[in-house]
């Protein structure tokens, strides 16, 4: 089955699932597989390692991919998937602002930094004027992007904006960059169309770009970290569903799981739990 056919067979599902929730006694929805949504990215390799551990541990989880930042937060509050796990707090708060959703973050994933990367420059190689960068088109990473761009003096941003910086509030741009905002799930395709990208570390490997390759990366103070760490999500009435809280305590304490983080995203990668 398709991605896209997969959705749709889950949102015609939605409201009969949802009434059978409702009707369901605990030890019925004990029973059923915990579904994760997650989007595609290499820290999948992780997760799965995670399914493999809880299978063992008597827990069946199904993890189901999304090719979107949205459509996993709409599957958690329709009921599709029990849970999801790709979005730092400030997406998941832009989602409920906008949506008048109440998704609710349960534990800390990894947090891994974003940077500025290049297939057609080398670390160390400066910009060249009028290059065309590519930043993420949510408000929340666009404004991560420009912080990482202001920060190695790229540009200047209007003093105070901070995290919810725009494009329309570059306010000195000497090398006169172009920037193409992009669906941020899709930026390991845009490689060959620009200078350089501002991305997760996930987007470039998906593109074949070594972690170490990139020619910058944002700040990775404290408060950052845990700003931008991967978090579980589920709605308020399945915040406390003990399969997801079994699987997240089976993710946080293996060895494997954090081995295999490791491996993928070096020194580039926090574990904040």
């Amino acid at each position: 089955m398709s991605l896209q056919s997969l959705f749709l067979t889950l949102a015609r599902g939605a409201a009969a699932a949802a009434l059978g929730l409702a009707c369901a006694s605990p030890a019925l929805a004990a029973d059923k597989p915990l579904r994760i949504g997650l989007i595609p990215s290499v820290a999948n390799a992780a997760t799965e390692l995670a399914v493999a551990e809880a299978r063992k541990a008597g827990l069946e989880v199904e993890l189901v991919e999304f090719n979107d930042w949205v459509l996993p937060n709409i599957a958690v509050a329709d009921g599709s998937v029990d849970a999801n796990f790709f979005q730092h707090e400030p997406f998941l708060q832009l989602f409920n602002a906008r949506r008048g959703a109440n998704l609710t973050p349960i534990a800390y994933g990894y947090s891994t930094t974003i940077g500025l990367f290049s297939k057609k420059l080398k670390k160390g190689q400066p910009l060249p004027d009028g290059a065309t960068i590519a930043v993420p088109n949510d408000p929340v990473n666009t404004g991560r992007a420009l912080l990482l761009l202001e920060s190695i003096g790229l540009i200047k941003l209007k003093p105070g904006v901070a995290h919810q910086a725009t494009i329309e509030d570059v306010t000195d741009n000497p090398k006169k960059l172009k920037f193409v905002q992009i669906e941020g799930s899709q930026s390991a395709r845009v490689f060959d169309d620009v200078t350089a990208s501002v991305t997760y570390t996930t987007f470039a490997k998906q593109a074949g770009l070594d972690e170490k390759d990139g020619l910058a990366f944002d700040n990775t103070d404290p408060a950052n970290v845990r700003r931008y760490a991967i978090r579980w999500v589920a709605r308020p009435d399945r915040a406390q569903d003990p399969r997801l809280l079994k699987f997240i305590a089976i993710y946080q304490q293996s060895a494997e799981v954090k081995a295999k983080l490791r491996s993928l995203y070096g020194d580039l990668i926090s574990f904040p739990w």
